[in-house]
C-alpha cells in the first residue's frame, strides 16, 4: 500500500537533511539497504498501531528538541565503583581520552566509525541484519534510520570469558545534540559477556544494539538511562539466541521527558532463556515507553518479561509487550508481567499485553495492574514507628523488586538499588 502523502512528505523532510556517511568498504550495502526501508515504511506517526500511546514527533523533528544540561550535584556516575572496560561517547562523538584502551582478554572491540571502510568484516553479517528481522510484523521505522544513518558505535566480538564488563557510558555536554550510534555484539560459541550503559546521551539519542548470541553464551545487560531530564531517546535492541543460550537485559529508567525502548528478540535454538526487565520512575513532565516482542520459534525455550513503572505528579508509562509462539515451538515457558504504581491521581499507566500462539504444549501467561500505594501495608509500617515518607519508600522498593531482581550480578543490583533509593530521597515532600 501507496504511503499516505503527508507521511511521505514528512518522512523526505527528515531525510532531506541527514547525510549517509561515505563508507566504501563492507558498510556502504546495508546502509542503502536501511535507507530503503525508511523510505519504504515512512517514519511513525499517532496513526501507527504501535504508536498510539506515545507521540513520535520530536523523535522524528528535522531538528532535535534543546534539552538543558543537567547538574547531578558531585553525585558518583553509575557503575562508577564497578572495575569495568570503559568506552565513552560525548554527543555521540567517541571520546578516545576518555576512554580506556580497548583490548582485553576473550573480547575484540572496534568503533564502526572506522571498521565501516574495510572490504571484509564480522559484522557484515550482523549489522542492520537483526534489525531488518526486527520489521516484521511489527514496523520501526526508528531503528532503520539508525541503521542507515549511524554515525559510530561499537563493534564486539566476544571468543571467551572477558575479565570485567564492557562499559559504554554517554556524556551530554551540547543542549541540542542529536545523536545516532549503532552497536554491535557477538558473542561466539560459550562465550559470555556483560555490558553496561549508562549516561543522557544526547537531547536527542536514537540508538540500536543488535546482539547475537551464539550456542550455549550468555549475555547480560544493565543500563542506567541518564538524568537529564528534558532529553529524549528512541532505543533499539535486536537479539538473536542460538541453543541452550542466555540473554538478560534490565533497564534503569529515571527521568526523561520522553523515552521509547524497543526490544526485539528471537529465541532460535532449543533450550534458550530470554529476560527483559526494566524499572522506571517518573515525575511530572515525563513519558516512558517500553514496547517489547519476543519470538519463540524453537523447543523448551523460556522467556520473561518483568516491567515496573513507578508514577507521580502527571507522568505517563506505555508498555507494549508481545509473546509469539510459532508452529512448533512446544515447551515454551512465556512470562510476561507490567505494572505501575502511581502516586497520585494525575499520572496514568497504558497497557497492551499480548499473546499469540500456534503450538499446543506451552505455559504461557500476561498481566498488568495499575494502583496506588496499599494502605495496609502502609498503615502496618507507620503503626511499628516508621515515618511516612521512609514506609512510602520501602512500598516503592518492594514494589520494584521483582524487576531488579533479574540483575544475576550482586553488585550491579546493588548499585541499582542505591540510585532508586537516592531517586526517592530527593523527591520526598
Amino acid at each position: 500500500m501507496a504511503l499516505a502523502q503527508a507521511k511521505l512528505d514528512a518522512t523526505e523532510t527528515r531525510l532531506a537533511v541527514l547525510t549517509l556517511p561515505a563508507e566504501g568498504g563492507w558498510l556502504a550495502a546495508p546502509r542503502q539497504d536501511a535507507l530503503a526501508r525508511v523510505r519504504a515504511m515512512g517514519l511513525p506517526t499517532r496513526r501507527d498501531e504501535y504508536w498510539k500511546y506515545t507521540r513520535p514527533d520530536s523523535l522524528t523533528a528535522v531538528e532535535a528538541t534543546p534539552a538543558a544540561l543537567f547538574d547531578t550535584q558531585g553525585e558518583p556516575p553509575v557503575f562508577s565503583g564497578i572495575d569495568r572496560l570503559k568506552i565513552v561517547f560525548v554527543d555521540g562523538v567517541f571520546a578516545p581520552d576518555l576512554s580506556d584502551d580497548l583490548s582485553m582478554e576473550g573480547v575484540e572491540i572496534e568503533r564502526l566509525a572506522e571498521a565501516g571502510s574495510a572490504d571484509i568484516h564480522w559484522a557484515r553479517d550482523l549489522y542492520g541484519v537483526l534489525e531488518a528481522r526486527g520489521q516484521s510484523p511489527v514496523e520501526r521505522p526508528l531503528a532503520a534510520l539508525n541503521s542507515a544513518f549511524a554515525t559510530d558505535g561499537a563493534l564486539i566480538r566476544v571468543t571467551g570469558k572477558p575479565s570485567k564488563p564492557v562499559s559504554l557510558i554517554y556524556f551530554h555536554r551540547s543542549e541540542t545534540s542529536d545523536a545516532i550510534l549503532h552497536h554491535v555484539v557477538k558473542l561466539e560459541e560459550g562465550a559470555e559477556l556483560t555490558l553496561l550503559e549508562n549516561g543522557p546521551a544526547a537531547s536527542r539519542f536514537n540508538k540500536v544494539l543488535e546482539v547475537d548470541v551464539a550456542d550455549g553464551a550468555r549475555f547480560h545487560h544493565v543500563r542506567a538511562q541518564g538524568r537529564d531530564h528534558k532529553r529524549r531517546a528512541a532505543t533499539h535492541i535486536f537479539a538473536r539466541l542460538g541453543a541452550e543460550s542466555l540473554f538478560k537485559s534490565f533497564t534503569l529508567t529515571a527521568n526523561g521527558v520522553m523515552t521509547r525502548n524497543e526490544c526485539v528478540i528471537e529465541l532460535l535454538g532449543d533450550d534458550s532463556v530470554a529476560h527483559v526487565a526494566g524499572a522506571c520512575m517518573g515525575d511530572g513532565d515525563f513519558h516512558h515507553d517500553d514496547t517489547v516482542f519476543i519470538t519463540h520459534d524453537a523447543l523448551n525455550c523460556e522467556s520473561r518479561q518483568v516491567f515496573k513503572k513507578v508514577l507521580r505528579n502527571g507522568a505517563t508509562g506505555v508498555f507494549q509487550g508481545k509473546i509469539l509462539v510459532k508452529e512448533g515451538a512446544q515447551k515454551t515457558d512465556g512470562y510476561q508481567i507490567s505494572q505501575s504504581l502511581l502516586l497520585d491521581d494525575d499520572s496514568q499507566f497504558l497497557a497492551k499485553p499480548e499473546l499469540e500462539i500456534y503450538a499446543d504444549d506451552v505455559a504461557c501467561s500476561h498481566g498488568s495492574t495499575s494502583g496506588a500505594i496499599d494502605d495496609e501495608a502502609l498503615f502496618y509500617l507507620r503503626s511499628r514507628g516508621v515515618p511516612a515518607h521512609e514506609a512510602t519508600d520501602l512500598l516503592v522498593l518492594a514494589f520494584l523488586a521483582e524487576a531488579v531482581d533479574e540483575i544475576e550480578a550482586d553488585a550491579l543490583k546493588d548499585e541499582i538499588v542505591s540510585r532508586l533509593e537516592g531517586w526517592l530521597e530527593r523527591r520526598r515532600d
